[in-house]
Formats: structure tokens, C-alpha cells, sequence
């Protein structure tokens, strides 16, 4: 770590001396944030033009490297990301795909690029395929993904937008599953986990509904090592947990046009 990093982390109230974390009282936000209001945050014009070396300088270490004539491309997507749990537990058991998070909230996302600097200073050479970016993704999923280039989505906990009204809010919907099925290749994966139940049987049903998706089996989420971490590693799954709530899961996979 150069001096003036070392400097500024002991000096700031917002890092925890004991674990050089950043301090989650800190970048506090509202649970949910309205995704059809307008942000103003940059978004790239297309796939081509994400600076991948931003994300993964171990892998591009310039803004100049070609993320197109390289093998490595982004594979995983956690949506609404939140504090970044699942990212983290994925980084290390999937050490070698891309993975990004994608978080409305500006202080949550400030929260998760703070962690994984931290984790990537006290980790040399792990935590360096994860990274996050603050978006809309009902609005910008195709700024950031090829067709066919994702293998796992990630919904977890997502708002429920319990009034009827707002159920155009929601991010697993018909329409919104015409774009997923288009950055997720054949075999890729979509998870998905709430604590509502008619949330949980909206996005069930979804899935069921589309032509494009077909549920795994019984068998298959069992042997999916991925499965057992949807309900422990955010803090959302961690505090049902705690109080005794029940889950719902619908994990789906992209299959081919019948």
C-alpha cells in the first residue's frame, strides 16, 4: 500500500482500525430506492465502451486494454447488490470470472467499492475479479452486457412494491426478462430470494411464464453450491435468518427458443 492510502485510511473515521473495513454506519441509505425516477450518474453507451480497467486494474490495468480481444469478460451480475455479501462470498469461490454489482443507492455502492479496496489491500491478489458500479439496472442492463454474456444473475431481497400500482417497480417482471434472457447464455442462471411470499410466487411465476426460462430441479439446486448461499451471505438473508422467517427461492435457467 503507498504511504499517502495508509495515511488517509488511519485518518479516516469512516475505516475500522481493527479490520481496515470500511464502517457500515457510515453509508447508511433508505432501503429501496424509486427505479423509474432519473439519476444522474455516467452510464456507457454500450458493452465496448465499459472501462473494464476501472473495475479490475489486476486484469486491465489500463483504460487503454481491450476487454473485447480478451477471454475475460464479466460472467456474473448481482442486481441490487446492497452491501455487497453475496459479492464478496462469490469472489472467492469463483476466484477467476468477473463479477460486478449493481446498486442504485449511492452510499451503499461508495460502502462496497470502499470493502473491496480494503479486502484487495489485506488480501494481495484475491478479491480482484469483483467489483460495483452505481446504475439503474431496469434502465441500463444493455449499457453493460453483450448478448449471451452473462452465466448468473443475482436477485436477492429485492424491494416488493407490495401497492399494486408500483408493481411495474418490481425487477423481475415479463418485460424485464425479454432483456435477461438476452445477456444471459443458454445454460446461464437466474437466482432469485425473498422473504415475501407473494413476491416470491410473482417471480416464480414470471419465470414459469416466459418461454425462455425453465426451473432447475430439485437435484440440480442441491448440487448448486451457489443455492446455499442465497439465504446467509447478504444481510438481508442474515437478518431473516435471525428472526426465524421463512425464504422463497425460484432459480431458473436460460434455455433456448422451443
Amino acid at each position: 500500500m503507498k504511504l499517502e492510502e495508509a495515511a488517509t485510511q488511519e485518518s479516516n473515521p469512516c475505516i475500522s482500525k481493527s479490520t481496515r473495513l470500511p464502517r457500515k454506519r457510515f453509508y447508511r441509505a433508505r432501503a429501496h430506492s424509486n427505479p423509474l425516477s432519473d439519476s444522474h450518474f455516467p452510464v456507457p453507451i454500450s458493452p465496448h465502451h465499459v472501462d473494464y480497467s476501472l473495475h479490475f486494474p489486476q486484469f486491465f490495468p489500463s483504460p487503454n486494454s481491450d476487454s473485447d480481444s480478451d477471454s475475460r469478460k464479466i460472467e456474473f451480475a448481482d442486481i441490487g447488490c446492497g452491501f455487497g455479501g453475496l459479492l464478496i462470498s462469490l469472489a472467492t469461490l469463483f476466484p477467476n470470472t468477473l463479477m460486478i454489482g449493481m446498486e442504485l443507492r449511492d452510499k451503499v455502492t461508495e460502502y462496497v467499492k470502499e470493502r473491496i479496496l480494503a479486502l484487495r489491500i489485506s488480501n494481495p491478489n484475491q478479491y480482484q475479479n469483483v467489483s460495483v458500479v452505481r446504475t439503474n439496472s431496469m434502465k441500463y442492463i444493455p449499457n453493460y452486457f453483450s448478448k449471451s454474456q452473462l452465466s448468473k444473475m443475482f436477485f436477492l431481497f429485492p424491494d416488493p412494491h407490495f401497492k399494486e400500482k408500483n408493481h411495474r417497480r418490481r425487477v423481475i417482471s415479463p418485460f424485464l426478462l425479454d432483456e435477461y434472457a438476452y445477456v444471459i447464455k443458454e445454460g446461464g442462471i437466474i437466482y432469485t430470494i425473498t422473504d415475501v411470499e407473494e413476491l416470491g410466487e410473482w417471480m416464480k411465476s414470471c419465470l414459469e411464464n416466459h418461454p425462455l426460462f425453465e426451473g432447475l430441479t430439485d437435484e440440480e439446486l442441491e448440487a448448486d453450491p451457489v443455492v446455499k448461499l442465497l439465504k446467509c451471505a447478504t444481510e438481508e438473508g442474515q437478518k431473516v435468518e435471525r428472526n426465524g422467517g421463512q425464504t422463497f427461492t425460484a432459480v431458473f435457467r436460460r434455455i433456448a427458443m422451443k
